[in-house]
């Protein structure tokens, strides 16, 4: 594989994230094509949303994968952190540091940032990518609960 590249989502960038996006969306069975895609794009678009688009290319400029982040406030640390809600990567591009890329690139951000912690959720069965995150977090006790509103 060749070189991976770390940036911002960039406004040209749009046909190839949304095709990864609704990969990302089919992997965990939750649709995101049509107005779900729309909505994300133009969050990561708008400088004044606290959602924040982070893409993965190669040496040719082709999207190898995405991550999609926003800070949030840790009251217990008396801190911030950087909360990653979505990482996927190309099919294509699996095994080739892609993730392991985008996940250090997120950490020198909230470095920069003075942020103390990265976070993320994945599902329990993601066997695969836990073995990235393995390398490079530290799996926390905590369990975590929604009510659907």
């Amino acid at each position: 594989m060749a070189t991976v590249t770390v940036r911002p989502v960039e406004v040209g960038d749009h046909a190839e994230w949304e095709l990864l996006f609704i990969g990302y969306g089919q992997f965990y069975s939750s649709p995101t094509e049509g107005a779900v895609a729309a909505r994300v794009w133009s969050w990561l678009l708008d400088p004044g949303h606290e959602t924040e688009g982070f893409v993965a290319v190669d040496d040719r400029g082709r999207l190898l994968g995405l991550a999609h982040v926003r800070e949030f406030a840790r009251p217990l640390a008396g801190a911030r952190g950087l909360y990653l809600d979505d990482l996927f990567v190309a099919p294509h591009a699996r095994g080739a540091g892609v993730a392991t890329s985008l996940l250090n690139e997120l950490k020198s951000l909230a470095a920069d940032r003075g942020l103390d912690v990265v976070r993320w959720i994945t599902a329990s069965s993601n066997d695969t990518a836990q073995r990235v995150y393995d390398k490079l977090a530290d799996k926390t006790a905590f369990v975590t609960y929604n009510i659907t509103v």
